[in-house]
């Protein structure tokens, strides 16, 4: 059971940062929190695996997150914090569970950092050929570090801006691909049924393709977690998590399983171009919209570059939160100006560090450092799962006034959402790609929760 003291310092977490977070901003990174280039592009090699059963896949899949998502914003709500469900894990579990999944998060969103920063080059130095691409990532990393230096409300308004373009693209892709589905989009023919059913069938690949469009899809919805980190520093922090919560079902079936629905109705799965150039691309493409190639380019690097802003400042709240209740460097617990800067800069050389790892040892420890965060995103939603049944049954007791969210027909759905993410655990060790994520992740958060547990029974002999 955690201790009081455990329990006063998660409460005091995000006491000296700042609330410069605006409702507004809050809306803007939850909605734009689930449109990544993981849908824009990875979601091409889930099409090509389980052709038109993608959509089932991302059903599937975002049925879970939903799940997740109600039960990360019951505690959300109830105890805001900067550290979400790193703190929800130690007044849950102990200091060691919080630790355990607070720094495990803190390696994977600095590792995205630096992936995100050479897609983004990749993009750029194609328009721009001959440049070299670490130098356009070390650019991209230091605009994005003195965005998060500066005060809350510069990541706020990035963010604002980088989520309406893409809630702009895609919407406008869905109108479009509705039109043509319908018919009525000028130029098209309405395909019908016949690329749902032909080249194989809906499910041209058996259960084995369904499988393996069923990982992709899981791990394409990662960044839904940045809002309960960002409403500890916002005006109304339970307003804030509860109305982002509540329009997070819409939002993934609109966006997510809507335009895999559009994709594979207007374009044989199969199509080669669908993975060379995105399914996006390959949509627009067949549609003969000009431009489409360079305008989804662009749209591309903007939610790569929304990517890095919002994981270097997940980071580095994450970091802040640890230090906060003791489970760091006090040196990253260091605030001025209401930022935790120490801990942004730490997270952004992180980060960077790893783009050099990509040049320099690209086939060992490169490689390494990506299988072991393979599978970061499944063991948080385990630890927020098995949280959430601990502090339901606490609030319950002690203060029922805090549930401005209700995770629903609890604790069946809890047990299902468990019972799911076991189900994808199981997928991922059938599959030879994603098992060998699968033990590297388990082996670092072994390694974790043993320093985390050696910590917390130093820190209790201290006291």
């Amino acid at each position: 059971m955690p201790s009081t003291t455990t329990e006063t310092s998660a409460q005091q977490d995000g006491a000296a940062l700042s609330h410069g977070l605006k409702q507004r901003h809050l809306s803007m990174i939850a909605l734009g929190g689930v449109i990544g280039a993981g849908l824009f592009v990875g979601s091409g090699a889930g099409i090509a695996a389980a052709g038109p059963s993608i959509v089932v896949a991302y059903t599937l899949s975002g049925l879970l997150v939903m799940l997740v998502m109600r039960m990360l914003g019951e505690m959300s709500a109830a105890y805001p914090s900067s550290g979400s469900f790193s703190a929800h894990a130690e007044r849950a579990f102990g200091p060691w569970a919080g630790f355990t999944v607070g720094w495990a998060f803190w390696v994977l969103l600095c590792t995205a950092v630096g992936l995100e920063g050479i897609g983004a080059a990749k993009i750029v130095t194609g328009w721009l050929p001959g440049t070299p691409e670490w130098a356009w990532v070390a650019l991209f990393m230091v605009v994005f570090c003195g965005t998060n230096l500066a005060a809350v409300k510069n990541f706020g308004e990035f963010e604002f801006w980088f989520a309406a373009l893409k809630v702009g693209a895609i919407s406008l892709f869905l109108v479009l691909g509705v039109l043509a589905i319908v018919g009525v989009l000028p130029g098209t023919g309405a395909p019908g049924t016949a690329n749902l059913t032909g080249e194989g069938g809906f499910l041209p690949n058996g259960g084995e393709g369904l499988v393996v469009g069923l990982l992709a899809s899981v791990f394409a919805y990662g960044g839904l977690e940045t809002v309960t980190i960002a409403a500890a520093e916002s005006q109304d922090p339970v307003r804030g998590v509860a109305s982002a919560v509540r329009t997070a079902m819409w939002r993934i079936a609109l966006f997510y399983i809507g335009s895999m629905a559009v994709i594979v109705t207007l374009v044989p799965w199969g199509a080669k171009e669908i993975v060379e150039k995105g399914p996006y691309i390959a949509t627009l493409d067949h549609l003969g919209i000009p431009g489409a190639g360079q305008v989804m380019n662009v749209v591309i690097l903007v939610a790569l570059l929304s990517a890095m802003n919002a994981n270097v400042y997940g980071a580095s709240r994450i970091a802040y939160s640890l230090v906060a209740r003791g489970q760091g460097p006090k040196a990253l617990g260091r605030v001025s100006g209401g930022v935790p800067r120490v801990a942004v800069l730490a997270s952004c050389v992180f980060g960077f560090g790893c783009v050099v790892l990509s040049y320099w040892r690209p086939d060992d420890v490169f490689a390494w450092l990506l299988n072991m965060i393979g599978a970061v995103i499944l063991v948080v939603w385990i630890f927020i799962a098995v949280s959430q049944l601990r502090l339901r049954r606490r609030l319950e007791r002690e203060a029922p006034e805090k549930l401005a969210v209700r995770m629903w027909a609890f604790p069946v759905l809890t047990w299902v959402a468990l019972a799911g993410m076991a189900a994808v655990f199981v997928l991922m060790a059938r599959e030879p790609d994603t098992r060998v994520q699968l033990y590297s992740t388990g082996g670092m958060t072994a390694v974790l929760a043993a320093a985390g547990y050696g910590w917390q029974k130093v820190r209790t002999a201290r006291a």
